[in-house]
């Protein structure tokens, strides 16, 4: 009782709502900014005390057919993880190029064949979503990803 209300709100919400999907707003990110009512109800035979709340979220909505860019962080021989905001999405290796993909387990590296280039771990790459699907509970989302397109793939090195 002797802490911020605006904090303590923070923090519960925060835990309760990180990482959830909502159909409207997408996957929540975050709750900032909240405000708490100082007057609250205090129900009989409960410690606590409740009172209303005004905060703001911060969420991302992947679309379908949207062009997202992300960094890898994992490569497997069946594809890449690619992060993209708060989430990891998926290129299968049959999408990851039109030329012939090889895997090189000694690198833990993709090689396209014809171009020579070497797409690992800490790449960024540019690719554009193909699926989306989501648990039951809501609380996880699969976004399966392609490269296959025109100006999709491994960005220019610096």
């Amino acid at each position: 009782m002797n802490e911020d209300l605006d904090k303590v709100a923070s923090e519960i919400l925060n835990q309760y709502y990180s990482g959830y999907y909502d159909d409207e707003l997408g996957i929540i990110i975050g709750v900032e900014k909240a405000k708490v009512d100082p007057f609250g109800k205090i129900v009989h035979g409960d410690g606590a005390s409740y009172h209303n709340v005004e905060a703001s979220i911060i969420s991302m909505k992947p679309l379908m057919h949207e062009v997202v860019e992300g960094f890898v962080t994992d490569v497997k021989d069946y594809g890449l993880f690619i992060r993209i905001g708060p989430i990891d999405g998926f290129v299968h290796k049959s999408q990851i190029s039109d030329e012939y993909v090889e895997y090189d387990s000694s690198r833990e590296a993709f090689i396209l064949k014809n171009s020579n280039r070497i797409i690992e771990r800490g790449d960024i790459v540019r690719a554009r979503i193909i699926a989306l699907s989501f648990s039951t509970e809501k609380k996880e989302i699969r976004v399966q990803l392609t490269m296959r397109q025109p100006y999709l793939g491994k960005t220019v090195e610096g």
